[in-house]
């Protein structure tokens, strides 16, 4: 565990917007719980909703998104079948490619429907509960009491962000929430993004909090004017700090 530190919020600040993956829930919690199932479970999923309007629909996105990719990237990206006649050729090929956009970390958004598709079956049939620190809801409620509005800013889909803190190990969490942002709103390592998100909220920079375990996000909210802590987790110590302020933990913000 890292020294001890603390982040005192200034006086401006009425609103805390926050990343998830190292800041309010394990990285290992992603990458070793929800990334896996997916792998392990697209198969089935695919087969047993094959017909599935929902289903069909995220399939007809990614053969759309695979058909753009190759146009740009070529041949190293795999195909998917467009051809709902033929169900295993369809479903083998876009395996290939999902498989394939994992091993990259893609972002695309087809790729996150399905995932959050497929997140929601197992969050909803109790397969998985999503992980939250043990500081997060005290440091909720605290801020909640000190009439500060809370926003989650995440590259997972909103979706996905509601079925993690819907059907969290600390209970529903979705009180806390005044909204969610993706990247619909734009790239978390790109300053404009933050830009829309405060004219989406109707605030000012020194308005905002943003809570990241990442230099490049934490880089691109100063670079748009908002105020940055960097979080530090006790089970992902080593992070790049430069010259940002961190903690690590909520509990060690202070008003």
């Amino acid at each position: 565990m890292s020294e001890k530190q603390s982040f005192k919020i200034s006086q401006t600040v009425d609103t805390i917007l926050t990343d998830i993956e190292g800041t309010t829930t394990s990285i290992s919690f992603v990458k070793d719980v929800l990334f896996p199932y997916i792998r392990s479970n697209l198969k089935s999923y695919l087969e047993e909703n094959f017909n599935n309007e929902e289903c069909r629909e995220d399939l007809k996105l990614l053969i759309e998104q695979s058909k753009l990719d190759k146009l740009t990237m070529g041949n190293k990206v795999p195909g998917i079948s467009d051809n709902f006649d033929n169900k295993s050729e369809l479903i083998e090929s876009a395996i290939s490619n999902i498989i394939w956009q994992m091993d990259c970390d893609r972002k695309a958004k087809p790729l996150k429907q399905l995932q959050g598709h497929m997140w929601s079956y197992a969050y909803k049939n109790k397969i998985v509960s999503g992980h939250v620190y043990e500081d997060v809801v005290p440091a909720f409620d605290k801020w909640l009491a000190k009439n500060f509005k809370i926003y989650i800013y995440s590259s997972g889909s909103v979706e996905a962000q509601k079925l993690l803190f819907g059907f969290s190990d600390k209970g529903d969490m979705l009180k806390y929430f005044s909204g969610h942002f993706d990247t619909n709103i734009g790239l978390k390592v790109e300053m404009q993004s933050y830009k829309n998100i405060l004219e989406s909220l109707n605030k000012s920079a020194n308005q905002v909090l943003f809570l990241t375990d990442l230099i490049r996000e934490a880089e691109a909210a100063t670079d748009a004017g908002l105020y940055v802590c960097l979080l530090r987790r006790a089970d992902n110590p080593d992070k790049e700090i430069k010259n940002f302020i961190w903690v690590n933990s909520f509990d060690e913000i202070e008003f």
